[in-house]
């Protein structure tokens, strides 16, 4: 399967250090590069009947029916063939996580007639975990980063992360890898190694492999560690799932989430029904106010149910929110920098139309009527203690503190909000 159209879009000089620009070269659409190691054929895997994708009953069968790198028996590659062989429950968690997700992001690839393969690229990124956060502040599924989540319009903030929401960062993420499928001349390996790397880094190293008169495919550039790996696990996921020497465990070939628009702002101000919702909308940073998010994620089967409970949402219990009243000489804007929103969530909170107000008017603002408490970590304290004291989520905890692991150092100082409802 091959990319056959591309994005306008300008190399990404100011997002990318390094980046360098080329001569942009129409590239091939009858074949997919290949790295010279990549092309042997590993006799241990087995070809595949043509199928149509969409007839499978597991999402995974609906990728395998479609792999089309060629197989590889480089040694990183076999390395981590043998590490996934040797951890047996590790996709009984992958399937778990990825059920929710799978099915969209293979849609979504099919629909751009990609390589069926970025599909594995979560599983590689984030271990399909959708509330994943790097210490490189790399977040979601697709790991994006917060400047190339603003290249490709993902709205991040204080009350918003799309790079959490797989339909936003899913769109980013495949934006992203036709932009460097372009900018690598249509070689997919080097395109793979440059969304994880960068792609200035990838093109120096590719520009010194030539000036030493050595070969320029994947498996010969001098990358740093994480990158060098990145293809191989990328490639031994493949062959594992296309040779069924591991147990993918099954996911129902079909859509379970839908995609809710969100006008404005909304209150989600029961705690049982959100609490349905909070593991599809990561992205929806603090409950229960739905603010900046350009929809919320359903299961299928409950639409109709959340559908009717966002339109009813003029009878919300306001009293959660803070209360503000208009003083002679205020404005929106003079409001709005005060309370450090902006004016269209100050709008939108209070349904109104224009910029003028009137003094004496009460304005609600989205502002949670919460207390903020300060946690000092203490020893033997660990994130799953405090949450569990707080009544809170871990997730919540490391999103609330830009946390990238579970590691808490005695001393530090974490940020909760507790809410008075």
């Amino acid at each position: 399967m091959f990319l056959n159209r591309y994005i306008g879009i300008l190399p990404l000089i100011f997002i990318l250090s390094g980046c360098e620009t080329t001569p942009e070269q129409p590239a091939p659409k009858t074949i997919i590069k290949a790295n010279p190691v990549v092309n042997q054929q590993s006799k241990a895997i087995e070809q595949i009947a043509p199928l149509n994708p969409k007839e499978l009953d597991d999402v995974w069968q609906r990728i395998r029916a479609q792999l089309s790198f060629a197989n590889s028996n480089h040694p990183d590659v076999n390395k981590r063939i043998a590490w996934y062989l040797s951890h047996p429950n590790y996709m009984d968690e992958i399937s778990r996580r990825a059920t929710p997700y799978l099915y969209h992001i293979v849609t979504e690839i099919e629909k751009r007639d990609l390589p069926i393969e970025l599909a594995l690229m979560p599983l590689i990124e984030s271990d399909f975990d959708a509330s994943a956060y790097s210490h490189k502040h790399a977040s979601g599924l697709w790991q994006l980063t917060p400047s190339i989540a603003k290249y490709f319009k993902v709205k991040i903030s204080p009350w918003y992360d799309g790079r959490q929401d797989v339909i936003d960062s899913t769109r980013a993420a495949l934006d992203f890898m036709e932009y460097l499928y372009k900018r690598f001349d249509g070689d997919w390996y080097h395109a793979i190694a440059a969304y994880n790397l960068g792609e200035g880094r990838v093109l120096r190293s590719i520009k010194n492999n030539k000036r030493q008169g050595k070969p320029t495919d994947f498996f010969s550039l001098k990358l740093p560690k994480q990158t060098s790996q990145y293809v191989p696990k990328l490639l031994a996921a493949a062959q594992l799932l296309k040779s069924q020497k591991m147990v993918f465990p099954a996911i129902a070939n079909k859509n379970t989430i839908a995609v809710i628009p969100v006008s404005g702002s909304v209150i989600i101000d029961n705690k049982e029904k959100w609490q349905q919702l909070e593991s599809l909308n990561y992205g929806v940073i603090r409950f229960p106010a739905v603010i900046d998010a350009p929809h919320i994620v359903v299961l299928a089967d409950e639409q109709i149910e959340f559908k009717t409970m966002l339109a009813n949402q003029k009878s919300n219990d306001y009293s959660l929110w803070q209360h503000y009243t208009i003083q002679s000489g205020d404005s929106l804007s003079v409001i709005a920098k005060r309370y450090a929103i902006t004016v269209n969530q100050l709008k939108a909170f209070n349904n109104l139309k224009s910029n003028r107000i009137r003094a004496g008017k009460k304005l609600i603002l989205p502002i949670l009527a919460e207390q903020e408490i300060e946690h000092k970590v203490k020893s033997g304290e660990s994130l799953w203690k405090i949450a569990k004291y707080y009544k809170v989520s871990i997730n919540k905890l490391k999103q609330w503190n830009n946390l990238s692991s579970d590691h808490l150092k005695i001393g530090k100082k974490l940020t909760v909000f507790l809410s008075n409802s």
